[in-house]
């Protein structure tokens, strides 16, 4: 199915709607928690380098101290202040000033004492300093201590730390720019989202629209993406096509009901009647009564059939399913059908492979192999030529792959190909059937139960005759069965 255009849809969406949506909101929330996260790692991560940073400024500071005041203790004050002029002459971060107590500069780098250390007060701290070189031009920072030499002289030492501060400012600067480009793309991916996923689910809303408007052949469109959506609007098709197959079988019902239970009501009615304007009295009425009794059994049992396959189609089971063994089940109902099959003038055979389970309820099971072999001693009966003479009716019990099939054959007139999906539906009855006595819902009962039990009903030529095919999955077999087949099998005839 092609994707329809959702340009036009997009533009003429309002932003309000897509800024309330719960994508773009729960996207934004999400953009939001990975920027500050990230935000938060960076900023941690700055924190740890500054720290390394100044511990190893202090360090460096320190070292420096300890061999100056070696200088100092060896080589006096000049000493001292040739140390100075030979460290200084080194380029790098280090920096020094002695001067002495007039404040003239014996020897260093720095062209003149920090503000910050000036008046006797603050002894170590960061400040801003001039280079003594001409090539380095600019106000720099650097982070030093202040030393008083016995009242002679003073002496500065100190590191520049300008690098360390434009590497932490580059560090924090990307923390704010990588947290405001995450959240414009987090705000453009939530718009983007929200259009997507509110056109998706406008376009299901309006084939919702379409099929509560009385079109049940309205599907939601998908676009091939194999995405969520589309696997949702997959589901929902199949569940439309369930809803209107459903539909469709209940109108096929009430048409139906209409026609196949109007006769027989209509019969009981005319019966009523008869029996009461008959002249011979009580003798008269209660045969009259006894016939309508027959044919208000007649129309239970068909509402009952229908209730039945009503609540097999709904996937619900009138009791637990079970392990049980389909041969035993099959071989006990032949057992109770060999004497009505002779007194009809057919030949009921039996052939079954044991250790066929199945996970069935057993009382829909035996109810449908009674059915088929109801069906075939009905319609068998009509079979002519050679095929009259044998009059063999022909149960078999076997499996098929992963499944057990349930095998019942006539030598009867059959039913065409054409005409055997629909023989499955209720109420359908063929032209050559509509002489026999039946609701023609036989067929439709056995495909519901089947479809209940993951299993399957195929009608097959017999070659002459009809061939019903059941198939039901193969489960584990217990190790001892819950109750006989031959009781199940009594209690389904009796029923």
């Amino acid at each position: 199915m092609s994707r329809p255009d959702e340009g036009s849809a997009f533009a003429s969406r309002p932003v309000g709607i897509l800024l309330r949506s719960t994508v773009f909101q729960r996207t934004l929330a999400l953009v939001l928690l990975l920027a500050g996260v990230a935000a938060a790692v960076i900023g941690i991560v700055g924190w740890h380098a500054n720290t390394v940073l100044t511990r190893a400024t202090s360090a460096a500071i320190d070292t420096d101290i300890r061999e100056l005041r070696h200088e100092l203790g060896t080589r006096g004050l000049d000493g001292l202040a040739q140390a100075v002029t030979d460290r200084s002459a080194a380029r790098g971060t280090a920096l020094y000033r002695l001067e002495d107590e007039s404040g003239r500069i014996r020897a260093g780098n720095l062209a003149a004492l920090p503000s910050a250390f000036e008046g006797g007060g603050k002894r170590s701290g960061t400040f801003r300093y001039v280079p003594v070189a001409p090539d380095e031009l600019g106000r720099r920072i650097a982070a030093g201590v202040l030393i008083d030499i016995d009242g002679q002289a003073t002496l500065v030492v100190a590191r520049d730390i300008e690098d360390q501060r434009t590497l932490l400012l580059a560090i924090y600067r990307s923390i704010g720019l990588g947290a405001g480009l995450l959240a414009l793309l987090g705000l453009g991916g939530g718009l983007f989202l929200s259009r997507h996923v509110l056109g998706r689910i406008e376009q299901m809303g309006a084939a919702s629209a379409a099929i509560m408007g009385g079109d049940l052949t309205g599907r939601i469109p998908l676009d091939g993406s194999g995405d969520e959506l589309d696997r949702l609007a997959a589901r929902l098709n199949e569940m439309l096509g369930r809803i209107e197959r459903l539909m469709t079988g209940l109108r096929e019902v009430s048409d139906n009901i209409a026609h196949d239970l109007r006769t027989p009501l209509n019969r009981l009615r005319n019966r009523a009647e008869a029996a009461l304007g008959d002249t011979r009295g009580a003798t008269a009425w209660r045969d009259g009564l006894e016939r309508v009794i027959e044919e208000a059994d007649e129309i239970i049992k068909t509402f009952n059939a229908l209730l039945l396959i009503a609540r097999l189609e709904a996937g619900s089971a009138p009791e637990r399913l079970e392990v049980l063994d389909l041969a035993a089940v099959a071989h006990d109902i032949a057992e109770l059908y060999e004497p009505v099959a002779e007194e009809s003038g057919f030949a009921l055979e039996c052939h079954a492979e044991e250790r066929l389970h199945v996970a069935a309820n057993r009382q829909l099971v035996g109810q449908v192999i009674t059915n088929l072999i109801d069906n075939a001693l009905k319609y068998g009966r009509r079979a002519t030529g050679v095929d009259a003479a044998r009059r063999e009716i022909r149960i078999e019990v076997r499996p098929e792959g992963r499944f057990a099939a349930v095998i019942v054959a006539d030598r009867g007139p059959g039913i065409p190909a054409p005409d055997r999906q629909r023989a499955l539906k209720r109420f359908v009855r063929l032209e050559e059937s509509r002489s026999e006595p039946g609701t023609g819902l036989g067929l439709s009962l056995v495909a519901a139960v089947a479809r209940l039990h993951g299993g399957a009903v195929r009608l097959e030529d017999n070659q002459p005759g009809l061939r019903v095919v059941l198939t039901l999955p193969l489960a584990s077999a217990p190790a001892v069965m819950p109750s006989s087949a031959g009781a199940a099998a009594k209690e389904t005839t009796e029923a």
